[in-house]
């Protein structure tokens, strides 16, 4: 079996900016780039092969003929369970929530969303929100936000490049500008946004909130810890691998490299691999070549891979399920 190399699908939300183009080789007609689903086979954004003999399709195409891909833990499961994404941040995005499986899953008839966030990069003095600064009621959350009060309550981080955050499903957030990230969640579109600054869209309309859904599944404890504590650093000849995130739905490593390092990709699961920094290539016993990528690529490894290479100076987020 090959790795697969992915081209995302893009969204051009309001508060997007062009980095995504100038600077992670996004040849996407849209602007702004706000996000790109690097590897997604989700509906609202499918990404496509664009390596090998199944260019041209869609990773969900190629899943529905091989759903072995996915791995022994998914037998019988239709549903790709992963959504990774890059998104440029050049304004704030709405102050949002988003359920978790259970109220998903019954009133939405979809998955909820616990996700990551590594902070590829980000500009001086920006900040993210994560979770309440102290404890507050419905009551209270719902006259502050029609009143435009909100922001008091919430915790307002200062983020740096390589900083770690864990989000999961109930806990209110929101990306600040400034900010580049790659998030790593549940494969689900569907989030509850609070508040949005009153913001218009480009239709000349305030964009929806949806307050009082987002009240029957917020968190509502303040001090909530969602800065994951750092794993030990392994180090091999030429590389490193430290565990950044691991949670019942995924688990992210980074890895540096300045020569090379292998990895197996077991039966189990299906990985994926998100360059961030550099370039390489990667390979197995069975490949005639190697497949070559740089900074911004993501790669699709199919379960069951065995022994896989990697060569060349990258920093890179490995992530499987």
């Amino acid at each position: 079996m090959e790795p697969i190399l992915l081209k995302p699908s893009g969204k051009d939300y309001i508060w997007g900016g062009n980095r995504l183009k100038d600077e992670y080789n996004k040849n996407i007609d849209l602007s702004p780039l706000a996000e790109t689903w690097e590897c997604s086979a989700h509906p609202d954004g499918c990404s496509t092969v664009i390596s090998g003999v199944y260019k041209g399709y869609t990773l969900e195409e190629v899943l529905k003929k091989h759903p072995e891909y996915m791995g022994t833990k998914y037998s019988g499961n239709e549903k790709f369970p992963l959504l990774v994404k890059l998104i440029d941040a050049k304004k704030d995005l709405s102050v949002q929530v988003h359920p978790d499986d259970e109220y998903a899953e019954k009133n939405e008839h979809q998955s909820g969303k616990t996700e990551m966030w590594y902070v590829v990069d980000s500009q001086p003095g920006a900040s993210l929100v994560c979770g309440f600064a102290h404890a507050v009621s419905k009551d209270v959350l719902r006259q502050d936000t029609a009143s435009g009060q909100l922001m008091k309550h919430l915790r307002k981080v200062p983020v740096h490049k390589g900083d770690v955050f864990y989000i999961p499903a109930g806990t209110i957030h929101a990306i600040g500008a400034g900010v580049l990230i790659a998030e790593i969640q549940e494969s689900s579109n569907l989030t509850y946004r609070v508040w949005d600054y009153d913001r218009i869209d480009k239709n000349g309309k305030k964009r929806e909130t949806h307050l009082e859904k987002a009240l029957e599944v917020l968190n509502f404890k303040s001090g909530e810890e969602i800065r994951p504590k750092p794993k030990r650093i392994e180090y091999s000849f030429g590389a490193s691998r430290e565990v950044l995130c691991r949670c019942k739905y995924f688990e992210t490593e980074r890895i540096r490299t300045s020569m090379g390092i292998s990895f197996v990709v077991n039966e189990l699961s299906f990985q994926v691999i998100l360059c961030i920094e550099g370039a390489g290539s990667i390979e197995n016993d069975e490949m005639e070549k190697p497949l070559k990528f740089r900074k911004g690529d993501c790669i699709f490894i199919p379960a069951g891979t065995g022994k896989t290479f990697i060569i060349g100076e990258a920093e890179m987020l490995k992530i499987r399920c």
